[in-house]
């Protein structure tokens, strides 16, 4: 794009576009049939592939297989597991988060910026690796027990294996949910309503009770929900608590039926998978209602700001959150370190007895824990990138071009995000198991199936900065384009590209994070050579081999916490 001035006619210079190519498929209906046929492919394939698999075997509509063993015995079971162990850790994730929200978002605490830091970073922390700091700080031969003079005797059984283990391991996990979502509620009340209680001579327990609460209640119930849906489709805490004592929800009655019996219990499997799509459906829809009653109802003149002050309390609340952060996360990442650390099981960690021959093990001489690290860096790395351009052109496509397609397209989208990583797992083996049409290549058991996963189920993480952007962005930068002959790609490039680079940079990392010790997906679409750290990790401890595992998990969780920092 060039500068070009007219001198016999004294004008301002204005931008002349080059010539044009011959066929431009972003211009007109390219764009937005682009971002159609993109999440049709990425969000509503997989799931028609999925439902015909159940319920039209061999394409012949036959639900009847599919029905009976939805009603098996074992799936019943499964399904009450996962709701049990859901809804009973998104009231517990709900009492934490909220009272962490309450304390951060209401009060005058002090350190408020590192507490929300490490309350986030510890649900970065991928599930299984959660799981397993736990199993390590209340194992018979947790160091931090013995330390304390607490530990239980050799042989004794881990308490958190089963039902309570993984209600309140899920509980924590995801109680940062509940305290963003509630952080989110607390920003849209007008600080009016704050400073007419407190005219009237209104005691700060008073304003929590009859006014942010009952204000909150919308949130609230959002956040649950988005708990419960959350816990459905968790699958590294009840693998590693549930899978050795055989208290089975739904995700790992699939990973167990598939590992049991591969491919051929494909058809069993994808009904399972529906099973589980619908009990999360229930809780998306929920939130779904809810969110849509809550539109709209209040202005906001001025932003809300904390009115408790603590006084003489205000370190007694700070010393509250630090001690649950570190029973949180503290404690039971230093177990994990121990153990790392600990040359032998039983073996007392000590100056003389440290060593760090587990971290040089996994990480500079087993082939397969170093070749998981390069891979998890490639997916999670490649489907940043990818979807961080993607999401520039899909911000500028929803915002501007798809009109009333726009809440269509969306749901597509989110379909792979909001179901649990099982159902889209489940559908990516259906899709690629069988060469693909016209070009007779298979990408089953190689990194592009993975790395297609990685970008359906991401994808809506990508879109929000950018969207959200993009929906600041006033209309006249484009129409100023398009009267000096711009086309719609030289407006993307040289205009809204780089307004939504800082944003889209920023999905990018969230992705990375999100991406790099995932294992929901992956378990199911690994083959020998693309091995994730997820994955590695969780076969690490199957096999058990604690320590290694441990040295994986701290190895992989102080890469999050460096990403976060940046």
């Amino acid at each position: 794009m060039t500068l070009a001035i007219d001198r016999n006619a004294k004008r301002e210079p204005t931008l002349a576009a080059p010539p044009l190519p011959p066929l431009r498929l972003a211009d007109g209906l390219g764009l937005p049939a682009l971002v159609v046929a993109v999440a049709l492919l990425l969000g509503g394939l997989p799931f028609f592939r999925l439902a015909a698999a159940a319920f039209a075997p061999g394409w012949q509509l036959a639900p009847e297989a599919a029905l009976a063993e939805m009603a098996s015995r074992s799936a019943v079971a499964a399904t009450w597991h996962s709701i049990e162990t859901a809804v009973l850790s998104a009231l517990g994730a709900l009492l934490v988060g909220g009272i962490v929200a309450l304390a951060l978002g209401v009060t005058d605490v002090r350190g408020k910026r590192p507490l929300a830091f490490f309350f986030i970073f510890s649900m970065m922390i991928a599930p299984q690796v959660a799981a397993l700091a736990f199993l390590s700080l209340l194992a018979p031969n947790s160091q931090i027990l013995a330390l304390i003079g607490l530990a239980p005797e050799p042989g004794t059984p881990n308490p958190l294996l089963g039902r309570g283990g993984i209600i309140l391991v899920m509980a924590l996990h995801h109680a940062p949910l509940v305290a963003i979502t509630l952080w989110t509620g607390l920003r849209s009340i007008p600080q009016s309503l704050v400073e007419a209680a407190q005219m009237e001579g209104a005691a700060p327990s008073t304003i929590t009770a009859r006014i942010i609460l009952p204000v909150l209640r919308p949130q609230i119930v959002a956040a649950g929900l988005i708990a419960f849906v959350a816990g459905v489709g968790n699958f590294g805490i009840p693998a590693l608590l549930g899978l050795p004592v055989n208290y089975l929800t739904l995700p790992t009655l699939i990973y167990r039926r598939l590992s049991s019996f591969g491919p051929s219990s494909l058809g069993e499997t994808a009904a399972l998978a529906v099973l589980v799509g619908a009990v999360a459906a229930l809780g998306i829809l929920a939130g779904t209602l809810v969110a849509r009653r809550q539109r709209g109802r209040i202005e906001i003149e001025r932003p809300f700001e904390p009115y408790w002050q603590l006084g003489s309390a205000r370190p007694v609340v700070a010393a509250g959150l630090w001690l649950l952060l570190a029973l949180k996360l503290g404690l039971p990442l230093l177990a994990l370190l121990s153990e790392a650390l600990t040359p032998a099981l039983g073996v007392a960690l000590t100056w003389q007895s440290l060593t760090f021959d587990k971290f040089t093990e996994v990480l500079w001489r087993q082939a397969v824990t170093m070749r998981a690290f390069r891979n998890s860096l490639l997916f999670a790395g490649a489907a940043a990138a990818i979807l961080a351009f993607l999401a520039i052109a899909f911000a500028y496509g929803l915002e501007r071009r798809l009109g009333k397609l726009r809440r269509p397209v969306e749901l597509l989208i989110e379909l792979p995000y909001a179901l649990p990583g099982v159902v889209l797992a489940i559908a990516c083996i259906l899709i690629f198991l069988k060469p693909l049409p016209l070009i007779g290549v298979s990408i089953y058991g190689t990194p592009f199936i993975i790395l297609f996963a990685y970008l359906a189920r991401f994808l809506p993480l990508a879109l929000k900065a950018p969207v959200a952007a993009m929906a600041q962005i006033e209309a006249h930068h484009e129409e100023a384009a398009k009267l000096d002959g711009a086309s719609l790609w030289q407006m993307l490039r040289f205009i809204v590209a780089p307004i939504l680079a800082p944003a889209a940079a920023v999905s990018a990392l969230m992705v990375f994070l999100v991406a790099f010790n995932e294992l929901t997906v992956s378990a199911l679409l690994w083959s020998s050579g693309t091995e994730t750290l997820g994955v590695v990790l969780f076969s690490l401890k199957e096999a058990g081999l604690a320590g290694e595992a441990a040295a994986v998990a701290i190895s992989a969780s102080a890469v999050i916490l460096f990403a976060m920092l940046l």
